[in-house]
């Protein structure tokens, strides 16, 4: 198992992210208990010591599960996270029940890494709200020794990110974000990699197969890759371009079944970073891939001030490029909730005058009437 440095710690590079346990039933809160004791015995013995759960993870029973599967080992042998649900605004003023929820949850008297969970448009006025007093409490937390280490996770825009991060930025110790070779342009996660270099944060890595798109691809690129690396499955690229990027020191990965796992522990027993030339290809592949399901916004904004409206059209592009790629999901609905009706796409009034100066000649009304129409169905 390949680890990485963290402060006094060694963290193994892949951690076992409880998103996506094993089910019976196809029921999301039915966890397979007894597959997910045998998925975190593997674990623990090809040396997996970094374990994240949520409070929402399968309604409520991730926690509850995986630390079941934890307790017969030492505490000390395994490093465990957890997350604030600020997710949901009702939970704001709930932060200490909810805490000590969790812990009772996994049976545990404290948190090694503790995160504000999905800090994004949504959410960003209420985490940075002193009224809630989020940030004090779980800053208390920490000097009791209930939490080790405390940062956040982040699906917002660059500029959430930097509101946050001047608020707290000093109290975080890492940040963990949607990142793989796809999204490194097309969600500009390259932009928040080098945002939290500043900060000197360190990278913990989500979504590093991107729900799964990256764990198979299409015969061109597929043979494309095997020509650079035969002896490399191609969800394995995804990991090694991970491996190539330095700040990056975790990858979770939500691992659903006992041979998925298996994989994984086989690719990070060696750490074997990208070429220049491998790096280049696969960004490609990446780009061909966003190209075949996604409207060509450059962002140039000359529709801005031709929308009697007052849309920002290229802003509400980018979102519908998501949704429509990702083929529905919660980020494009989360960004929209913190805009109101009248800034949302089923304002545009599909009088076209955008499209008149469009340098793409994109269908922009089409577009915002298929977002609405998707939204609607969501």
């Amino acid at each position: 198992m390949v680890y990485q440095p963290f402060q006094d710690k060694k963290i193994s590079a892949l951690g076992m992210g409880a998103m996506r346990l094993p089910v019976m039933s196809d029921n999301y809160a039915q966890i397979d208990e007894e597959a997910t004791k045998k998925m975190v015995s593997y674990a623990m013995e090809k040396g997996v010591n970094y374990y994240d759960t949520a409070w929402g993870y399968h309604d409520g029973r991730s926690e509850v599960v995986l630390g079941k599967a934890l307790r017969p080992y030492p505490r000390g042998s395994y490093y465990l996270a957890d997350k604030f649900p600020g997710y949901d605004l009702s939970n704001m003023d709930k932060v200490k029940p909810i805490f000590e929820e969790q812990l009772a949850r996994c049976g545990v008297d404290y948190f090694d890494f503790y995160l504000f969970h999905n800090v994004c448009e949504m959410n960003i006025d209420a985490y940075l709200d002193e009224k809630y007093g989020i940030d004090s409490y779980l800053a208390g937390q920490k000097k009791a020794g209930r939490i080790r280490h405390l940062g956040f996770s982040a699906h917002g825009s660059i500029a959430v990110m930097k509101r946050f991060l001047e608020a707290y930025g000093e109290q975080m110790e890492f940040c963990q974000i949607q990142l793989n070779y796809l999204d490194w342009t097309f969600q500009d996660a390259k932009a928040k990699v080098e945002l939290l270099e500043e900060y000197r944060i360190p990278v913990w890595v989500m979504e590093p197969l991107r729900g799964g798109k990256l764990a198979a691809l299409g015969e061109k690129d597929t043979a494309a890759l095997k020509m650079l690396r035969p002896d490399e499955d191609v969800p394995a690229w995804a990991f090694r371009f991970l491996q190539s990027i330095p700040s990056v020191t975790v990858i979770l990965s939500g691992m659903s079944s006992f041979a998925q796992l298996k994989d994984n522990i086989c690719t990070f027993e060696t750490e074997r970073p990208l070429t220049r030339r491998e790096w280049e290809v696969l960004l490609d592949i990446a780009g061909g891939m966003v190209k075949k399901r996604v409207l060509p916004c450059t962002a140039c904004r000359y529709c801005v001030s031709h929308c009697p409206q007052g849309l920002d059209i290229p802003s509400l592009l980018a979102l519908y490029n998501e949704h429509r790629f990702t083929e529905g999901g919660f980020l494009a609905p989360m960004a929209l909730s913190a805009l109101p009706p009248e800034k949302q796409p089923s304002a545009c009034i599909g009088c076209r005058s955008c499209e008149a100066v469009c340098p793409q000649q994109i269908q922009i009304s089409n577009a915002m009437a298929d977002f609405s129409k998707k939204l609607g169905a969501s």
